[in-house]
């Protein structure tokens, strides 16, 4: 089979076909995987850039129409109802300023709606033990609240995909969440940023939609990328002694 040679003086490149198709399969497969993680960057970056102005947007009503998620997620909310404390459950692990505790999600009852929205009304320290449990008793009768919609399906360490014990859940599993409570509810998780006098702390961080890590994938698919164009090159690049010895004399 006929191969391409390109002479330089002493040198000579003869890629051969079939290892050049290996490599051109692979950088393309890294070049697209870079590209796609910058995408992914880009995207994240958008909903920070989302996040930080919804901060200064006024408020959507969450009312009796069932929204989607795109529409909500990083959307300041409002909405009225009536909290039912007996679905409340304790997301485990959570640390405020070095003491560890939980974070407590309520959900609200839709004021004039079948719906309900599930509410992370805040941080609270752990008991003395394990089994010593805080209560914090929701608050009753019609409350009107606003928060910040986030994605509640966001997964944190958890050890062998450890059951709920009873109140304690160490992630919120919506969907599971959904079917033990029975109820309809709105597709995000609402961070209440509403005063109320529960004792709980609600200093929400800005998230963090990973827009390091994607541009951290990308470098690494792009490196990986450039390491295999300089290997091609260098494999088949390949001294003439016989040329080189002529060139001498």
């Amino acid at each position: 089979m006929h191969r391409l040679t390109m002479r330089f003086g002493a040198w000579h490149f003869t890629p051969g076909l079939w290892p050049t198709l290996a490599a051109l399969f692979f950088f393309v497969l890294t070049l697209w995987l870079g590209n796609w993680q910058s995408d992914r960057a880009e995207a994240k970056r958008a909903l920070q850039a989302r996040y930080d102005t919804a901060t200064q947007d006024p408020p959507i009503h969450v009312g009796r129409v069932l929204l989607t998620r795109d529409d909500l997620i990083y959307r300041k909310l409002e909405v009225q109802g009536r909290f039912d404390d007996r679905h409340t459950i304790l997301l485990d692990n959570k640390v405020y300023e070095g003491v560890a505790g939980y974070h407590v999600l309520t959900p609200l009852r839709i004021e004039g709606s079948p719906m309900a929205i599930l509410v992370n009304r805040g941080w609270v320290a752990s008991g003395r033990s394990r089994e010593q449990l805080p209560r914090i008793p929701a608050p009753a009768g019609l409350v009107k609240l606003e928060g910040m919609a986030v994605d509640p399906h966001s997964r944190y360490f958890e050890l062998a995909n450890a059951a709920p014990q009873g109140r304690v859940w160490q992630n919120l599993d919506f969907v599971r969440y959904t079917m033990d409570s029975g109820l309809t509810l709105q597709p995000v998780l609402l961070l209440q940023t509403s005063p109320l006098r529960d004792g709980l702390q609600r200093n929400w961080p800005r998230p963090d939609t990973g827009v390091s890590m994607h541009l951290g994938y990308a470098f690494q698919w792009y490196s990986l990328a450039t390491t295999l164009a300089v290997l091609w090159v260098v494999m088949n690049v390949k001294r003439d002694r016989e040329n080189a010895a002529s060139l001498l004399e």
